[in-house]
């Protein structure tokens, strides 16, 4: 394997993830999630505590910085896939919402188009301000890309607002992806479009799947709930979506995370 590779496994390629197996001092950067302040059932913030309780300022700050410095050997990985999936973006899609936006990796690919407006959502308010900077590097005003703190199985947005949804490498770790799915269905426009790119499962039978079912419960935990096994383009197929545009790779380099699907589908 090449060094370069070999170094990039040290970080998770998963957008919202930190430390993949072999990560040395993953464990120690696990902390505790704070309590949430008593907010009642009704309060967005206490919605997004249920699914990813928020963690001390330190260890969200220090996420995000690992997260923008650790993703860039994956993305120049999968840069070829992101070109081809973001060039589908029709001049309709005016309102954008991405989820477990991070750092903002993709705005180089579909930000620069005139007229649109993003809204990227995180559970990591620390992302905000380099999400902030990707956008203006890609020639996005900052007037027409707004942040919100929130989670995939509740998004803080309204039914058919939105002409597309972006998700990659987010649904490996949500905690209910079926909602998940039902929330991005549920806030596109009819005939809206989600663009999406996930790591899989690997083909059942196989040695690498295997390796993944063993390696799972651990991954799991030290990569704050990523699964090695989730069959995310099947679930995608089936949530009722109009059609389904669906392809499969496999980054070889990325040992046990490498099977990927990408594609879009159609509200």
């Amino acid at each position: 394997m090449d060094p370069r590779s070999s170094r990039a496994l040290r970080c998770c390629p998963c957008g919202r993830r930190l430390g993949l197996l072999g990560t040395r001092g993953a464990a120690l950067l696990r902390v505790r999630p704070s309590k949430a302040s008593g907010a009642g059932p009704s309060d967005p913030e206490a919605i997004v505590e249920r699914f990813h309780p928020r963690r001390p300022d330190w260890y969200e700050e220090l996420y995000a910085k690992v997260l923008k410095k650790c993703t860039r050997s994956y993305e120049a990985q999968v840069a070829a896939y992101k070109e081809k999936l973001f060039s589908q973006l029709t001049a309709d899609s005016k309102k954008i919402l991405e989820l477990g936006i991070g750092t903002g990796p993709n705005f180089k690919y579909y930000a620069s188009a005139v007229d649109i407006n993003v809204t990227g959502v995180d559970p990591n308010k620390k992302m905000e301000k380099y999400a902030q900077a990707a956008a203006v590097a890609a020639g996005l005003p900052l007037t027409n890309f707004s942040f919100m703190r929130g989670v995939v199985e509740a998004l803080p947005v309204g039914d058919d607002t939105m002409d597309a949804v972006i998700g990659t490498l987010v649904l490996c770790s949500v905690k209910d992806i079926d909602m998940a799915l039902r929330e991005i269905k549920r806030v596109l426009k009819p005939g809206g479009l989600f663009l999406f790119i996930e790591h899989v499962a690997a083909p059942d039978g196989s040695l690498l799947r295997c390796m993944q079912s063993i390696l799972d419960p651990l991954q799991r935990f030290v990569a704050d709930g990523c699964h090695l096994t989730r069959e995310t383009g099947n679930l995608i197929s089936e949530t009722g979506f109009s059609s389904v545009d669906l392809n499969m790779t496999v980054l070889s380099s990325l040992s046990h995370v490498g099977p990927h699907v990408y594609g879009i589908a159609r509200k």
